[in-house]
């Protein structure tokens, strides 16, 4: 299946008639007002806007600015994570919330943060934009990739994973503080 309609479909699934309403007004500009009437879904607006090409998988304003305008955050940062990544976790998908050592970590781990980081695989990109997002503040710059890389694995995002990369990295006092 197509990543990006899969997106659409489940962004559809969540808007509330209110929210539907809304984001039909949005469009008048852009759809017959008579079309618009018939628009019973999200999915079928999203339909017509990708038909009119007014959104694409590489042209996503518009469909940003009307989230946006909806006060959907939540579904704003899942666009913008599918157009930087390609796809998005569903919010399902997020890890476990009993699997949060990040602040004894963040707390413990110095300068070598980055070797830990590496150990985890935590791609090199997303390290180096993390850094420039937070240039002076190299806590931040270690919880910010921290909780990119629980994101990214998801539900895969185990405690135990980060004691094992932090025991490799000879960190193994920060290991023992997070298995208490």
């Amino acid at each position: 299946m197509d990543p990006f309609l899969t997106l659409l479909h489940s962004f559809s699934l969540s808007l509330s008639d209110a929210e539907l309403t809304s984001m039909k007004f949005l469009c008048r500009d852009k759809i017959g007002k008579r079309k618009l009437e018939s628009v019973k879904s999200g999915a079928e607006l999203f339909n017509i806007l990708i038909e009119q090409q007014q959104i694409t998988r590489d042209k996503v304003s518009f469909l940003e600015s009307m989230l946006e305008n909806i006060k959907r955050e939540d579904l704003v940062a899942r666009l913008k994570q599918f157009v930087e990544e390609g796809e998005v976790t569903s919010p399902d998908d997020q890890p476990d919330p009993r699997e949060k050592p990040i602040g004894v970590i963040c707390d413990n781990v110095a300068r070598n943060w980055k070797t830990l980081m590496r150990e985890l695989d935590f791609p090199e990109v997303k390290l180096e934009r993390v850094m420039a997002a937070n240039p002076f503040n190299l806590r931040e710059q270690f919880f910010q990739s921290l909780q990119e890389w629980q994101k990214s694995k998801g539900k895969d995002a185990k405690a135990t994973d980060l004691i094992k990369a932090l025991r490799r990295c000879n960190m193994n006092l920060v290991a023992d503080k997070v298995e208490q």
